[in-house]
């Protein structure tokens, strides 16, 4: 049996490694902010970034794909600073994966803050530990159940993308060609073969995804603060 391409393999591993480290950089103080602001915004907030998980990704795609054209004023920016467009490239797919999975970043960390409370972080704060300290030394410690899954969570999202990124960035060997495209392109074809082997490696890693969050779920069970 010949083995497909895993040229898209290798690439989507690399976009949705790129997106999970972007999403937790951005991803932690949103979550946190979420967790503890008594803002009359946090509802729309809250909202906003659980969009992509009832919103089509077609949909999603098609206003990424016009808000990142060379004719938008924010693709109009970017062409005119880089040279380069946003739209099929593999930086717009990093772009479009980042707001695509935001939901599967924020709400587990949202969770986990939560879940921390506000004692721990008072109870550091009276030993005069300072905001930074208190969020390196106490909270992301307790929360750190809720960033292995949120970066589990994000990756595996990622890899299964595909209406926004055939949307955003197309069909590009070696640029935006990830797996669930060039699945979609062995069916168009008749290719069964080599879509079914691209399929079942999906399917064992969503398992294995999904498999490994509800193991870490019930053996280690929220502690509330």
């Amino acid at each position: 049996m010949t083995l497909p391409d895993l040229g898209p393999l290798w690439l989507t591993l690399h976009l949705a490694g790129i997106t999970t480290v972007v999403l937790l950089i951005i991803g932690t103080p949103l979550a946190w902010w979420l967790a503890f602001t008594p803002s009359r915004l946090k509802p729309v907030v809250e909202a906003l970034t659980a969009l992509p998980l009832v919103l089509p990704p077609t949909v999603l795609g098609f206003y990424l794909l016009v808000l990142l054209s060379p004719k938008s004023p924010v693709g109009g920016a970017w062409l005119d600073l880089t040279g380069t467009t946003l739209t099929f490239s593999f930086l717009g797919l990093v772009v479009g994966s980042v707001i695509y999975s935001l939901p599967f970043t924020v709400q587990p960390l949202q969770a986990a803050f939560e879940g921390v409370g506000r004692g721990p972080l008072e109870a550091a704060a009276m030993l005069r530990a300072g905001p930074f300290d208190r969020f390196r030394s106490v909270a992301a410690p307790m929360a750190a159940r809720g960033f292995l899954t949120a970066a589990v969570l994000s990756f595996a999202h990622t890899v299964g993308e595909f209406g926004v990124v055939l949307m955003l960035g197309g069909n590009i060997p070696g640029e935006t060609k990830v797996i669930s495209i060039a699945i979609y392109e062995h069916v168009e074809t008749i290719n069964y073969a080599d879509a079914h082997a691209l399929s079942a490696i999906l399917l064992a890693f969503s398992f294995g995804v999904l498999l490994f969050v509800y193991t870490l779920n019930r053996r280690f069970p929220v502690s509330v603060g």
